[in-house]
């Protein structure tokens, strides 16, 4: 299991990275079997948002570190060093270039894009 991570530099240059999810077995949920489960991370709010077909935007840093779950729809997410991802169904994405240059997003899916957006403290 992985995410994609977007993060800054300090000369302000927008940059990918896939993370693994490092998963361990635990009794999440007794008496229901231990399960996989990763560590938890800290929340402090959780949004739906929704870009419309066709949206593009001017490059621009995230506003809070935060991390996006994919419900419907394809983006494609240009980092300002000029790599890309697609983030599509089910695709997760640490937002963490809070500084700098920022990202590029622009709805590549015929469809609306539809995410759960969960910002950190």
């Amino acid at each position: 299991m992985e995410y994609r991570k977007l993060y800054a530099t300090a000369d302000g240059e927008s940059h990918w990275q896939d993370v693994e999810v490092a998963l361990s077995e635990k009794s999440f949920a007794p008496p229901a079997k231990a399960i996989e489960i990763s560590e938890p991370v800290a929340a402090a709010q959780v949004l739906f948002l929704r870009l419309a077909a066709g949206w593009d935007e001017p490059a621009h840093p995230t506003p809070v570190a935060q991390r996006l779950i994919c419900l419907r729809g394809q983006i494609r997410v240009t980092a300002s060093d000029g790599d890309y991802r697609d983030i599509g169904v089910g695709d997760v994405w640490d937002m963490e270039d809070t500084h700098g240059k920022g990202h590029h997003t622009v709805v590549t899916s015929e469809e609306d894009f539809e995410c759960v957006i969960v910002q950190y403290p």
